[in-house]
């Protein structure tokens, strides 16, 4: 079934609310108003009081950008979102359009809707500095103005949630390599060599990275609220100290942290940055550029803590793998259950699929959370990259097709995501076709050899080459960073040609990426094939230094789906080779019919198509 369509009751509301918001508008003397589906620290992930987007046009997707005029409204949504904004607009008076982020679609469409002096209101709180001096800059050909120092929503969102209140905790020290006080020594010795006076962050994983703290403030990541700031002197940490526990109070002291509270940091940027700062303008707010005093000095670069955590130290890898042995027999069981049932007649739902996965990750140790929201797809709703079922809508799993689930945990020791498609009844020929093509995508990159630094774009021909070759392709990147327990999705690295190959993307040694190609047919089935993979040293020659990369995720991969014809025997070898890695890892921790299933599903592909 669709993404949820509105019902005539929640599409007179949006009419309402954005009718309100128009109103707002005069009296501010805005002609236009841009709300960004993003928070003061430019999280993927918003606490519902930054989620004005969603409030004020029902859309639910994780990416948009909303232009409302006196008489026009628009969302402008990536290809994850085409046919999900589509259903969930209807009868909201609100069009949608494509969105390409490279392009500049959207300011042009600002431009020409607008006359010379009008002004575009945004809140400044939400909207990066980049995008300010990218937005002024396009504006102002056209002879508008941008205004960011109020926000709207404030008039019309009367029962706005309150910020998250919950607590703070230190990350379990048996899984933290590096304390906070050697993580600042290692930030300050940056400082020095740029020669800059201070690092000001508002990246809620580099917070929480770098103080080795923890929270729930943004579902699926467990982060929490705050900026920071760092100096050779002071560290500051801008947090509500009211929900420190007494271990994260404990963390902070033994490094020499303060804490102020969160609404006071442009306060205190104002009365105490002089000099220097360095600063990653794509990551801080416009308003806390606005608190800066006038004389300040911005060197724009890129955090240093996001290298530094996206390079896992060897413990930190060492928990990983740990957690991935729990994961996957996690996984194993939703499994064999899944199977179980579907001899015994029983008829699944997508809901069931994530409740039962849910549970199962539930009783493994360590287990804190999901890292996402998990997509259980269904042959036409496994075409829709970000789908998710709901109570009104769903699909039953039966008939035969291919099913998608695309799921992941957070454990004290490590992040998981991973997809794995499945074969319902007797799938058809081209979906196995299909389920094998991307499958030599995923084989094909994670064989990879590649020089140590090269950039992560550049990556990711191999994993489409299959792809290309039959004259297909796939509108997401192929890989993204995962954090240690935190972000599911982290830089700098991105395996995608999308981006832009730089020396910052690069690839290093203890990055954590996954390795998802697919491909979707609108209306007939979705494929995606995914593991999360480790950056580790191969060798050093006379040409350089190389990498490869190190398979961490323990699941096995349906068999059933592949057509063996179109596999060389250098993938039928790393697939078997895959399955037995599965296989040793897992298989001291399962008894009985759970035993037996990994045991079959694991089996040499050519003896498994035979028995």
């Amino acid at each position: 079934m669709p993404a949820t369509t509105p019902s005539s009751s929640s599409s007179t509301l949006i009419r309402e609310r954005i009718s309100r918001l128009r109103a707002a508008m005069q009296q501010h003397g805005l002609a236009a108003w841009i709300v960004p589906m993003s928070d003061p620290h430019m999280s993927e992930y918003l606490p519902d009081h930054w989620a004005a987007l969603s409030w004020l046009s029902g859309f639910t997707g994780s990416a948009g950008l909303l232009v409302i005029t006196n008489n026009e409204a628009v969302l402008w949504v990536d290809s994850r979102y085409w046919l999900q904004a589509g259903n969930q607009l209807k009868g909201t008076g609100i069009e949608w359009a494509k969105w390409y982020p490279r392009r500049t679609d959207v300011l042009e469409w600002v431009a020409e809707h607008l006359e010379e002096g009008e002004r575009v209101g945004v809140d400044g709180t939400v909207i990066s500095m980049q995008q300010v001096a990218d937005w002024r800059q396009h504006l102002a050909a056209a002879g508008c103005e941008l205004e960011t120092s109020v926000d709207v929503m404030d008039d019309v969102w009367d029962d706005r949630p309150a910020l998250p209140q919950a607590e703070v905790y230190a990350h379990d020290a048996r899984y933290v390599p590096t304390s906070c006080a050697d993580k600042l020594a290692r930030l300050r010795q940056v400082l020095v060599g740029e020669d800059v006076d201070g690092h000001f962050l508002s990246s809620l994983d580099d917070i929480a990275w770098l103080f080795n703290l923890r929270g729930q403030d943004v579902d699926y990541n467990p982060v929490f609220l705050a900026h920071a700031w760092v100096d050779a002197q002071r560290a500051v940490l801008f947090v509500d100290d009211s929900r420190l526990n007494e271990d994260a109070r404990a963390v902070l002291e033994r490094a020499g942290v303060e804490t102020a509270p969160y609404h006071s940091v442009g306060e205190w940027l104002s009365a105490n940055v002089s000099g220097s700062v360095l600063l990653e303008c794509s990551k801080v707010s416009a308003y806390i550029d606005a608190q800066l005093p006038d004389g300040v000095e911005l060197f724009d670069s890129p955090n240093p803590t996001t290298l530094f955590k996206a390079c896992k130290e060897p413990q930190a890898l060492a928990h990983v793998r740990n957690a991935m042995v729990q994961d996957g027999i996690a996984l194993v069981e939703f499994l064999q259950a899944f199977e179980e049932a579907r001899l015994r007649g029983e008829q699944w739902t997508e809901l069931d699929i994530d409740t039962h996965l849910t549970a199962a990750r539930a009783r493994r140790p360590g287990f804190v959370s999901l890292s996402f929201p998990t997509i259980a797809g269904y042959n036409e709703n496994g075409a829709l990259p970000h789908y998710q079922a709901t109570a009104k809508n769903f699909a039953t799993i039966e008939g035969n097709g291919l099913l998608l689930i695309d799921s992941g945990a957070q454990y004290l020791g490590g992040t998981t995501d991973i997809t794995r498609v499945l074969a319902i009844g007797t799938p058809s020929d081209a979906q196995c076709a299909d389920y094998t093509t991307v499958l030599k995508g995923t084989i094909a990159l994670s064989r990879a050899h590649f020089p140590d630094g090269i950039p992560a774009p550049m990556l990711d021909a191999i994993a489409r080459a299959p792809l290309w070759q039959q004259n297909l392709d796939f509108g997401h990147g192929t890989g993204h960073g995962v954090g240690y327990f935190l972000n599911v999705h982290e830089g700098p690295q991105s395996i995608s040609f999308y981006g832009r190959p730089n020396e910052v993307n690069g690839m290093r040694e203890g990055m954590i990426t996954s390795i998802e190609p697919g491909l979707y047919r609108e209306g007939e089935w979705g494929i995606r094939i995914e593991n999360l993979v480790a950056n580790v040293r191969h060798v050093d020659n006379a040409f350089g230094s190389f990498m490869r990369f190190e398979t961490l995720t323990l699941c096995p991969i349906d068999m059933k789906p592949i057509d063996v014809t179109l596999l060389t025997h250098e993938e039928i070898a790393w697939l078997d080779s895959y399955h037995e890695q599965v296989r040793e890892r897992l298989l001291p921790h399962l008894s009985g019919t759970t035993r037996e299933w990994l045991e079959r599903n694991t089996l040499p592909l050519v003896t498994f198509k035979s028995v």
